[in-house]
């Protein structure tokens, strides 16, 4: 075997190397400018199959049931974070979503049609 043909049989270039570091540095990037541009919110609101429902302040600890015609949730706040903490729908993606905190974070909870979003209050907007 020859040294050119060794060349042409590798299985990753130096391209292939160099495509690969450019999406892992514009991957950093873009995670830097997300995380470090995000904001705290200061409301939490909570949305029934795309109506709200109610509007809470991150301020104030608390756990909120939440009664649904779907179902039932509990919506704890702690230290300004937001987390949904109990549900009675079968996967309980929304409770394993964990705290959320920044503007226009979400968790979801598809079964119930329910949607908690942490946002800054708009001027003007009425729950």
């Amino acid at each position: 075997m020859q040294s050119g043909e060794t060349k042409k049989n590798r299985i990753v270039t130096k391209g292939d190397i160099l495509l690969l570091l450019l999406f892992v540095c514009a991957g950093a990037v873009l995670f830097i400018l997300v995380h470090f541009t995000s904001s705290a919110g200061a409301y939490v609101y909570i949305y029934e199959d795309g109506e709200v429902i109610e509007m809470l302040s991150l301020s104030e600890d608390g756990e909120f049931p939440i009664h649904t015609a779907a179902g039932n949730n509990t919506v704890t706040i702690k230290d300004g974070a937001v987390s949904v903490t109990e549900a009675d729908c079968p996967d309980k993606i929304c409770v394993k979503q964990g705290t959320i905190q920044n503007d226009k974070e979400t968790i979801i909870c598809l079964p119930h049609k329910l949607v908690v979003e942490v946002r800054k209050k708009q001027e003007g907007e009425k729950p």
